[in-house]
């Protein structure tokens, strides 16, 4: 009984969580989570590990080889384990940081990132057609960015109304930029200080993108009835996340087929976003506005 309370303290709500981590990455984080709880490792040393194993694994698709992109899916496996087991530690050991919470979003765009940059040097320049497979690579990162950015605004807006609680973006957006301006006259501190710049460009670039504020829509709808509403919505989402996506280039990048991966995120995830967005607005515009009897 307590092991399932633990694994359910170490979970986000079930609604925002990605169906593949659920059953598969998350059980595995969790279990490794339970073997160095007793230790003195901390949730920034395990995401450093991932971030190393990430990159390495982007830099095996340089190779382009069956047996280079099979141990690269391995390392994205390992990858993606202890990305989730990261946050499973903190919110176990509650000892995780915010700079700790900065470092993990950023490993995720580095590894992502490295993955494309080596996917185009290696499988896009040797293909048959290395303009439009360049084009491919650069289209299947473009659209991973927005699908990750769109899933993060809603996926915040979500957990605002359900939990009742602040714009995580306006919130956390001043506490950094609080920590920023305290380490800005301070010697030293090279680590925080690039960390929280990117960090920084990163979500005032996601504020822009959104139509309106966290804040504005936290005003806006009734939580019972958006909640009710938008359960549902909120879990397809998920399936444009980065978990997902990821698991995609693995198994692909194991049969050797990395052309089906590029050509199924620029059309059947993009396709499947716009669906959605369409579903989203009409869901919006149904929402019982906070007020309304």
């Amino acid at each position: 009984m307590k092991l399932l309370e633990d694994y359910k303290r170490s979970l986000k709500m079930l609604e925002v969580e990605e169906i593949l981590d659920l059953i598969f990455y998350r059980p595995l984080a969790f279990i490794f989570v339970k073997m160095i709880i007793g230790t003195n490792l901390t949730p920034n040393q395990i995401t450093t590990t991932a971030l190393l194993f990430g990159v390495v694994g982007s830099f095996l698709f340089y190779f382009n080889t069956p047996t280079a992109l099979f141990t690269a899916a391995i390392l994205f496996i390992i990858y993606d384990v202890l990305d989730c087991a990261d946050g499973q530690l903190a919110r176990i050991k509650k000892n995780g940081t915010p700079i700790g919470r900065v470092l993990d979003g950023l490993a995720d765009y580095i590894v992502t990132t490295l993955a494309y940059l080596f996917i185009g040097i290696g499988f896009a320049s040797n293909s048959d057609n290395p303009l439009l497979y360049w084009g491919l690579t650069i289209a299947a990162g473009l659209s991973n960015a927005v699908h990750s950015s769109i899933l993060d605004f809603y996926r915040n807006r979500f957990l605002d109304y359900s939990l009742n609680r602040e714009s995580i973006l306006g919130d956390s957006l001043k506490e950094f930029q609080d920590m920023q301006d305290d380490l800005k006259d301070k010697k030293g501190h090279y680590y925080e200080k690039s960390i929280l710049w990117v960090y920084l460009l990163y979500s005032k670039v996601q504020l822009k993108f959104s139509s309106s504020s966290l804040e504005t829509e936290k005003k806006k709808y009734d939580a019972k009835d958006f909640y009710k509403k938008h359960k549902t919505i909120m879990h397809l989402w998920t399936y444009l996340g980065p978990t997902t996506e990821l698991t995609f280039l693995i198994i692909t990048a194991m049969f050797n087929r990395l052309d089906i991966y590029l050509i199924g995120i620029v059309t059947v995830g993009n396709l499947y976003m716009a669906v959605l967005y369409f579903f989203q607005n009409r869901i919006n515009k149904s929402t019982k506005l906070a007020g309304q009897i």
